[in-house]
């Protein structure tokens, strides 16, 4: 799964290269400017001497300008003709400049060289901002890892740790491996793969990811994952296959380009001789006009509509912590006329947060929740962790519990200052007695899961959990409604608890109890009755549907199966992200029309002026290359935020 490092240039330059290396890597990524600029330049210089003098030395600066600018393209032209064996726009432009020099119009063949030079430079501009992205990544992979064998350390390369290795990571340096902290406790700065500024604790048992920041503290992590399977490497191939997957636009345009090119190689030969003999032109107005459609009629800034555009729209993305698989993708997500949404851990933060504490008259809320979480405190069951983070929010102190009994599934007893209590679900402590205090204490528990504290025989309190909705969940599905895109949700929990959560958050329709494949069937019948439906999940119970929508998307603190099923990956957990990067998609297609109806109609008023005579070559050459400018450029507008 790694990428080749050659394939992509580093941010910047080692600081051990010589003088030669630095000078080769800035040559590689400003080369097609510079040549173009200096090609610029002698044009200038010829034109401006050919106003006062004429002979050689202005032919020889133009000469110069052919080459110097037009070199580039013209063997990126002849290789893909001789390995593909198919036509292409750089042959088209080659030709036509050869031939404008062959009749004489020297100035006219080095200004269109220079243009499409110009033109192609500020192409490859567009994909290098993309593969910025990629590149700034990359820098932030840690080369070696300290490894602790037979008592000893050992500093040996990061792509060779296996898995069960243990390795030390002091305070500053990048982790490099995803893995379980064993020893030690520390704050980590995750920014680099969730997009989360402040730091995060990290103590024994817990998951670090690789290429994190480790701040402050000594740490031992066993190895969980190999370098080529960490969540880091994942989110560099889903940025690289974006890179090169092409839209379906652009894939049309390069089915179409060897015909066209070939029935314009046609046109323009036919026109060579036969205005001649139809319509009285001199042959040098005749093959003048031959050369004139050549350039014209090429469809440079057709073929430049679509991938500008969409590797800019891409690294838009990426800077917002969007991660896109693919330009199609991207396009299809202005298609949507349906979302469905997971709930746990996509609509909610997937961990039960304590709401409500109710006690018996007689009994305050403290001391219910001291009982509580002092003999909670020794279960790992997800509701105990919800009530121990309520106890340690409020500084609740923990009492002595002893004789612990934990019921797996059920509840937990213990005895504290020498009372018998127990803690659990209604039938745990008596389905009766818990329905009788619920009649008489107000606690909502629409929605929720409810704890009952019972001492010896009488409930003398209550603790109500519910997993909580994510903070940014009502003003993306706000959003998303507002855009008349029809929002669902489904679930495997309760009727009740979805029906809660759909009304607090505004869905319009949800689904509860759902297993895995019966959501999968709720993508199919959605899909048939909307036709492009988008799933969003953050589990592996999600990625059946993942799979089967239009557009499945990820939430980037998901499982590893979700986010290799997703087409997109939502990297900061934002839900806010999805109406944002909905409205991206359509502003792309829309710039992607703009630039296919411009370029088109360019060509077709380009055409018909040289039909009647009234276009000089300068004119085309500037006209049709202008136009293949425009439409990068605008396609560039698609980088800001």
């Amino acid at each position: 799964m790694g990428i080749p490092e050659q394939q992509f240039m580093k941010m910047t330059p080692d600081p051990s290269a010589d003088k030669k290396t630095r000078w080769k890597e800035q040559f590689q990524k400003h080369g097609e400017m510079v040549a173009a600029l200096v090609a610029g330049v002698l044009i200038l210089i010829g034109w401006g001497l050919s106003i006062v003098m004429s002979g050689p030395v202005i032919n020889i600066l133009f000469i110069a300008a052919f080459v110097i600018g037009g070199f580039a393209k013209a063997k990126e032209g002849i290789e893909e003709t001789i390995k593909d064996k198919t036509l292409n726009v750089e042959l088209l432009m080659f030709l036509a400049a050869i031939g404008a020099a062959i009749i004489g119009y020297w100035l006219e063949g080095a200004v269109l060289i220079f243009i499409f030079a110009l033109s192609g430079a500020l192409e490859t501009y567009t994909m290098n901002k993309s593969k910025n992205e990629l590149s700034a990544l990359m820098s932030l992979q840690p080369e070696t890892a300290r490894v602790l064998r037979n008592g000893k350390e050992e500093s040996i390369l990061a792509k060779d740790l296996e898995i069960g290795d243990t390795i030390l990571v002091k305070p500053g340096e990048l982790i490099p491996a995803d893995g379980v902290v064993v020893k030690g406790k520390t704050s980590v700065n995750e920014s680099a793969i969730t997009g989360e500024s402040m730091p995060v604790g990290k103590k024994e048992h817990e998951e670090v990811l690789a290429s994190t920041v480790n701040l402050d503290g000594v740490v031992h992590v066993k190895v969980s994952k190999t370098n080529e399977n960490t969540l880091f490497q994942k989110i560099i191939t889903l940025v690289q296959n974006a890179q090169e997957e092409k839209p379906p636009a652009h894939l049309f345009i390069e089915r179409l380009e060897n015909a066209y090119v070939m029935v314009v190689l046609i046109g323009s030969g036919l026109m060579m001789f036969l205005p001649h003999y139809l319509f009285g032109w001199s042959w040098n107005e005749t093959i003048y006009r031959a050369l004139v459609l050549l350039v014209v009629a090429s469809p440079c800034a057709l073929v430049a509509s679509t991938m500008p555009a969409v590797l800019s729209a891409i690294s838009n993305g990426s800077r917002q912590g969007v991660l896109f698989k693919g330009g199609v993708h991207l396009e299809g997500l202005a298609k949507l006329s349906a979302i469905a949404f997971d709930k746990t851990g996509t609509l909610t933060i997937g961990k039960p947060e304590v709401t409500n504490i109710v006690a018996r008259d007689g009994w305050d809320q403290d001391k219910i929740l001291q009982i509580a979480v002092s003999i909670e405190h020794y279960s790992n069951h997800p509701l105990a962790s919800a009530i121990i983070r309520r106890a340690k929010k409020a500084e609740i102190p923990l009492l002595e519990a002893e004789d612990i009994k934990d019921v797996p599934g059920w509840g937990i007893e213990g005895t504290v200052n020498g009372v018998r209590y127990q803690i659990g679900k209604a039938d745990f402590v008596g389905k009766e007695a818990a329905k009788e205090f619920l009649t008489t204490t107000p606690l909502e528990a629409i929605g929720k899961t409810i704890v009952f504290v019972k001492k010896d025989r009488e409930i003398i309190g209550a603790l109500a959990l519910r997993d909580i909705v994510r903070s940014d969940a009502k003003e993306a599905i706000s959003a998303i409604n507002a855009a008349g895109i029809d929002t669902f949700m489904l679930t495997g929990d309760s009727e009740e608890t979805a029906r809660e959560i759909a009304h607090e958050i505004d869905v319009k329709q949800y689904k509860a109890e759902c297993l895995p494949d019966e959501k999968l069937e709720e993508i199919k019948k959605l899909t048939k009755k909307y036709r492009w439906v988008a799933m969003v999940g953050d589990g592996t119970n999600d990625t059946p549907a993942l799979a089967m929508a239009n557009v499945g998307i990820a939430m980037g603190a998901g499982t590893d199966a979700a986010l290799e099923t997703a087409d997109v990956v939502i990297m900061k957990n934002d839900l806010r992200q999805i109406p944002n990067t909905i409205r991206l998609s359509k502003r792309m297609n829309r710039i992607v029309k703009q630039n296919m109806v411009f370029s088109v109609a360019v060509i077709v008023v380009l055409i018909a002026a040289n039909f009647m005579q009234d276009l000089s070559l300068p004119l085309g050459v500037i006209g049709h290359e202008g136009s293949t400018i425009l439409v990068i450029m605008n396609g560039l507008r698609l980088l800001r935020g």
